[in-house]
């Protein structure tokens, strides 16, 4: 199969191609590692080829939805019993996976077929895909710019044509925000909905889950049918399921919605007007096909809600450089400057603030809860701003030094407590302060790639869901898909 008719097909096109015999996985995945070669080198997407083994596994009978395609996975959490799971760090240099997470099972029973782990950045810490460990990975409508993060990899991958749709995961947007930069279609699911084992129960209280970045609505859709195809054990609690399967909600009408919208930071601060205009446009959009849109926001203090979610972000990292201390034996300077100083931050933590934060969690659902009694479905920005240049966010030269003298003295934690730092790490909030709600709510969310900015860079649009809110979702992002495509929509690579 050439590169043109491969890209014309989504996975669920492609895989029914398989199922009839017009295409041999082989072939199949044979394209996607020509375009992988073509490309990567420019996109930084794929970190760690697993061409051979891809390669036995296509030469054997494959079964399943998916069976034949070509499929990459995030190389965090993502683990391949055999293959490292790099994290993004250089900490984990023997971190060889001896079994598959519960995603990659349920992607292998698909049929899919996995050639390769992307990049992220260190312990999927950051809103960009810029680690030290592998450098940064490149938007592929324009390589000087970040593809987000940190599913950035897959995001690039899939942009650029390499697989039609990538194993991602979300704890913080890390689905819905690489999906905004690039121009493609991104599904947090709600919580409690994917398994997250075997190794552990759930990511981040609920916060985190696995999920796909994808060209199309309804391969998102199958692979959501795929990930939560049976009960997990293992979880803390069993999430309910809509009678029907996601795919077919995404072929269904959503029905006349309610959907409040905004476009001011839940932090106070700068939209850019490009954002401001990609939510009015969608606003009118949706007005225009039958819904009822009008400006309205839950009553959640967004400053107060960004401060919960990064007490237990940057606990949950200096859990992450702890775990790879002791499994692996890492040195201090085997983690990132920006990694170490955060999770100092974390090990300052008292158990007493950490348990206020999670009841302000609570706080946080009741009130997001109240706002969609009177709306089906919250509209913001994905990103504040269109997406930023590699390198932009930096941390100073000056500001590294300061910092590698206060971890050497051991004062690095106190500091980065003070309310000075704390604010200076909500100002790296700015540019994508939209989605962090969902995570600590718990609450399904969507990027939808329906605006461009004038010089050709995409730039998405949220919607926010209640509990249960994933079939309402599909269907509205397949509406809003089949009135302005997007899928054709190629870069100039």
């Amino acid at each position: 199969m050439d590169y043109a008719e491969y890209r014309r097909h989504d996975a669920v096109g492609l895989a029914e191609l398989v199922r009839t015999g017009e295409v041999a996985p082989p072939e199949l995945l044979e394209t996607a590692i020509e375009r992988a070669e073509q490309v990567n080198d420019r996109i930084n997407a794929i970190v760690r080829p697993m061409v051979g083994i891809a390669r036995e596994r296509a030469a054997q009978p494959l079964t399943g939805a998916l069976a034949g395609v070509p499929f990459l996975v995030k190389d965090l959490h993502q683990d391949y019993a055999g293959v490292r799971t790099g994290s993004g760090s250089r900490s984990t240099r023997t971190a060889v996976a001896t079994r598959h997470s519960a995603s990659v099972e349920r992607w292998l029973d698909a049929g899919l077929v996995i050639f390769g782990r992307t990049n992220t950045p260190e312990f999927g810490a950051k809103g960009i895909t810029e680690p030290v460990a592998h450098g940064p990975s490149r938007n592929p409508w324009d390589t000087d710019r970040t593809p987000g993060g940190s599913s950035g990899g897959s995001a690039a991958a899939v942009a650029a044509g390499i697989v039609p749709v990538a194993g991602a995961s979300d704890g913080g947007g890390s689905i819905r925000i690489p999906a905004a930069c690039c121009g493609l279609f991104g599904l947090k699911p709600g919580r409690g909905l994917v398994p997250a084992g075997p190794d552990r129960a759930e990511q981040m209280h609920g916060g985190a889950t696995d999920g796909v970045i994808s060209r199309t609505v309804r391969d998102s859709a199958v692979m959501l049918d795929v990930l939560t195809a049976r009960p997990d054990p293992g979880g803390p609690y069993l999430a309910a399921r809509p009678e029907l399967p996601y795919a077919e909600h995404a072929r269904r009408e959503p029905g006349r919605l309610r959907i409040g919208f905004t476009c001011r930071s839940p932090l106070g601060s700068a939209v850019s007007p490009h954002a401001v205009s990609a939510v009015k446009d969608a606003a009118a959009l949706l007005a225009g096909l039958g819904h009822d849109v009008e400006e309205a926001e839950p009553d959640i203090d967004g400053r107060q809600l960004s401060r919960d979610f990064l007490t237990v972000w940057f606990v949950q990292l200096a859990r992450a450089v702890e775990d790879a201390r002791r499994a692996f034996g890492a040195a201090p300077d085997d983690f990132e400057l920006d990694t170490r100083l955060l999770a100092a931050a974390g090990r300052e933590t008292k158990a007493v603030e950490y348990v206020a934060v999670l009841d302000r969690w609570n706080d946080h659902n009741r009130a997001l809860a109240d706002f969609h009694s009177r709306y089906d479905l919250l509209l913001t920005p994905a990103l504040a701003h269109p997406p930023g240049r590699i390198g932009e966010l930096d941390t100073p030269p000056a500001l590294q030094k300061a910092v590698q003298l206060l971890l050497a003295v051991g004062l690095a934690g106190k500091v980065a407590r003070t309310r000075p730092v704390n604010d200076l790490v909500l100002k790296n909030l700015e540019k994508v302060p939209f989605t962090q709600l969902a995570n600590v709510t718990g609450r399904p969310a969507m990027s939808v790639p329906t605006y461009r900015t004038p010089d050709g860079l995409p730039l998405g649009v949220q919607f926010v869901g209640g509990l249960g809110a994933e079939p309402t979702l599909l269907s509205l992002a397949a509406q809003l898909e089949a009135e302005r495509p997007w899928a054709h929509l190629e870069p100039p690579l």
